[in-house]
């Protein structure tokens, strides 16, 4: 386990964490590191294909995409838009050359000592500071020195469950280790964390260069809903109601340019009987067709209780009674 190191004379706490991360994380896409130092060795304008034709593990289709994005991000730039067009550095591509050296420097020496390229090193070492809150979790523990993981989450206003995930990723990238192996032991940075000093100042000197970070404007605010029918009490058991009629809105005038034609009073029975010994119901549907004959205007009957043969089963009589209208003609 490492062991937890002696703080530097540089202090984490005057980098802006906030622009560090949107740096980092405009250098974190895969391939972006190196395309950069491929282009910075060619030192000339180069099309999709003769950037592929260097990075053999790459396709030529995604380092069009990355070159892509680069150029939206402002990395590099091209003098014509048109098909197969070369691109070139831009200045702020350019500028990267020391941010790329010091993140080398840092990786082969805290973190690996093995033989590997620089372009690989540097994008494994931003693939690890690139993550949220990565850069607010080294200033607090640069600040407050050994910290349990709850008041780390305190001090940087996140989540604790958040925070313990990302405290577990730190570890296992070798930035922060406890201080000893009991459950709930404070967090304290190690010597690679200590060391982050000068890879923060020179990617936060880096970004100083780039566009102002664009923020959303604040939500519209949203008027409170108003009951449209005031009349109607609203209970615990009919909350369905409640929520309809507060939706509901009075539709407006201008929308029309005539009244709608009002329902004609009445009722069609519609012929689906429902048998049971002697008792035929039927269900009522209100129509708008024309006026009915005198002889089929109907009026509400009560629901019946007992037939020819006996009461009705508590089943037919509960729901008769409960959901369907029961009607009986009567003579005008």
């Amino acid at each position: 386990m490492p062991t937890p190191a002696q703080p530097p004379a540089f202090s984490l706490e005057s980098v802006d964490a906030q622009r560090v991360e949107d740096a980092l994380a405009l250098m974190g896409p895969k391939w972006t590191t190196w395309t950069v130092m491929t282009m910075l060795q060619e030192g000339r304008p180069l099309r999709v294909r003769d950037v592929a034709a260097r990075l053999p593990f790459v396709s030529e289709q995604l380092v069009g995409k990355r070159l892509a994005t680069m150029r939206t991000d402002g990395l590099v730039i091209r003098a014509d838009t048109g098909h197969g067009a070369p691109y070139r550095l831009s200045a702020l591509g350019e500028s990267l050359t020391p941010v790329h050296r010091t993140l080398a420097d840092w990786s082969r020496t805290y973190m690996s000592a093995s033989a590997t390229a620089e372009a690989e090193r540097v994008e494994d070492a931003v693939q690890g500071l690139r993550l949220r809150h990565t850069t607010a979790m080294v200033q607090v523990l640069d600040k407050g020195g050994p910290m349990r993981s709850v008041h780390i989450a305190e001090q940087d206003g996140l989540d604790y469950a958040f925070t313990q995930r990302r405290l577990l990723r730190l570890q296992a990238d070798g930035l922060v280790t406890r201080t000893d192996p009991r459950h709930g032991a404070p967090y304290a940075l190690t010597d690679a964390g200590w060391a982050l000093g000068p890879v923060y100042a020179a990617v936060d000197y880096w970004s100083t260069a780039l566009p102002t970070r664009w923020t959303p404007p604040p939500p519209a605010p949203v008027a409170a809903a108003q009951r449209t029918h005031p009349g109607v009490p609203l209970g615990a058991d009919s909350a369905r109601t409640a929520a309809a009629l507060r939706r509901s809105t009075a539709v407006p005038a201008p929308l029309f340019s005539h009244a709608p034609p009002a329902a004609t009073a009445g009722a069609v029975l519609r012929d689906h009987p429902i048998h049971s010994g002697a008792v035929t119901v039927s269900r009522a549907v209100p129509r708008t067709a024309a006026p009915l004959h005198p002889a089929m205007v109907l009026a509400r009957a009560p629901a019946p209780t007992r037939c020819a043969r006996g009461p009705l089963p508590f089943s037919l009589r509960s729901w008769s009674s409960d959901h369907v209208p029961l009607f009986r003609p009567v003579p005008l």
